[in-house]
């Protein structure tokens, strides 16, 4: 029988992570979930093979707190979907620089740090994934708009290149994914697929990627995006 797998979704409480986490207990995981707040969602979920902690992952406090609690605990996948999209649709020059920071902070600074904080919890050959866009594609990009948002992910992807690089030696993956154009808050209800489509084939792209090693930026497809 093989063994039981261990996962960390980070940033849960609703919409894709939400998602990602019920897909996850359904396929046999065991799964430690975050939230920024109380989550209705997460707590309709509950199972004896999830656990559900409260961390904002724009806090460096915060995360090392839960990384002392979490101490016990090794993981074959570890799932930054935190994220924002403030103000996406008004140009760089509308944007107030603080609101621009802070979208650069959570989507591009935040994740890489938390890996960094928690690549020790790594079980061997496991996977670090985070929610990236095809947005974030500089190569894709030939219609413009979302432009923060774009910059944001674009320097997610390479942060998160430049992170697999420096820890390439330590036996882990990492996979930038693009969750498809999904109807979520975000996403909006004219999105091309619903949640349920996007989860699945990302956890298929995962459970596929465990065990391989290098930094890729992939689709919910299991598609190769141009960087």
């Amino acid at each position: 029988m093989a063994a039981e797998k261990n996962a960390l979704i980070v940033g849960a409480s609703r919409g894709l992570g939400l998602g990602l986490v019920e897909t996850f207990l359904q396929r046999g995981w065991r799964v430690t979930a975050t939230q920024r707040s109380d989550s209705p969602g997460l707590k309709a979920l509950a199972s004896p093979a999830l656990t559900v902690e409260t961390a904002d992952i724009d806090d460096d406090a915060a995360v090392s707190a839960l990384h002392d609690r979490l101490g016990g605990q090794r993981y074959d996948l570890i799932f930054v979907v935190a994220g924002v999209a403030t103000q996406a649709h008004d140009p760089l020059h509308a944007v107030p620089r603080d609101v621009a920071a802070q979208v650069y902070l959570t989507n591009a600074v935040s994740p890489i740090r938390l890996a960094e904080a928690f690549r020790d919890r790594l079980a061997a050959d496991g996977l670090i994934a985070v929610m990236s866009s095809i947005l974030g594609s500089v190569g894709l990009n030939e219609s413009g708009g979302w432009e923060n948002y774009r910059a944001s992910k674009a320097a997610l992807n390479t942060l998160a290149r430049s992170f697999e690089i420096r820890h390439r030696d330590e036996g882990f993956g990492v996979a930038l994914i693009h969750p498809g154009w999904v109807r979520t808050e975000m996403g909006g209800p004219d999105a091309d697929i619903d949640v349920a489509t996007s989860v699945a084939g990302m956890a298929d792209v995962i459970e596929g990627h465990l065990g391989q090693k290098g930094c890729v930026y992939l689709d919910y497809t299991g598609a190769t995006l141009a960087w």
